[in-house]
């Protein structure tokens, strides 16, 4: 229209193009969707952006799982290790049975939760899968934590 001056534009066509302009500018991701001919706007299939929208809303979420279960093993591994360092620092102190043991107890909880970890991450993974809709590995997590609970049963009956 601006390559020919000497056509004027309706009034309607002009209010439809500037209410679309609005909305646009206000939401980002509906321009994507949205295409003004003729001064009506139409929705229009979306495009590439949209694909990518779901791939990267799948990759953050996929990140964010490994958050949670870095965060896990990470907490395991420190609180372990604090245990041990603590036990270490308990054996400088003046040795009575009080302290043989807390140190005993501090030596056996660490190693404990160093062995109990893995398994925590292990659910954590089978619960972030399931609730992803990964059914099938969710299933296997689920399965070698059966596994894991017999094989603790029947050692402690044995």
């Amino acid at each position: 229209m601006a390559e020919h001056p000497e056509v004027s534009e309706p009034e309607d066509a002009r209010a439809a193009r500037a209410s679309v302009s609005a909305v646009a500018a206000e939401h980002p991701a509906v321009s994507h969707n949205v295409a003004v001919t003729g001064g009506a706007a139409s929705l229009t299939q979306p495009d590439a952006g949209a694909a990518e929208q779901v791939r990267h809303h799948h990759r953050e979420r996929a990140v964010v799982g490994d958050r949670w279960i870095a965060r896990v093993l990470r907490v395991g591994a420190v609180v372990s290790g604090g245990m041990f360092v603590l036990s270490l620092g308990l054996e400088a102190m003046p040795q009575s049975e009080r302290v043989h043991v807390a140190i005993d107890l501090l030596r056996k909880g660490a190693a404990s939760l160093l062995l109990v970890t893995p398994v925590a991450r292990l659910a954590v993974a089978g619960t972030l899968l399931g609730l992803r809709g990964e059914w099938r590995y969710m299933a296997m997590a689920a399965g070698v934590l059966g596994l894991l609970a017999v094989a603790v049963g029947a050692g402690i009956q044995a």
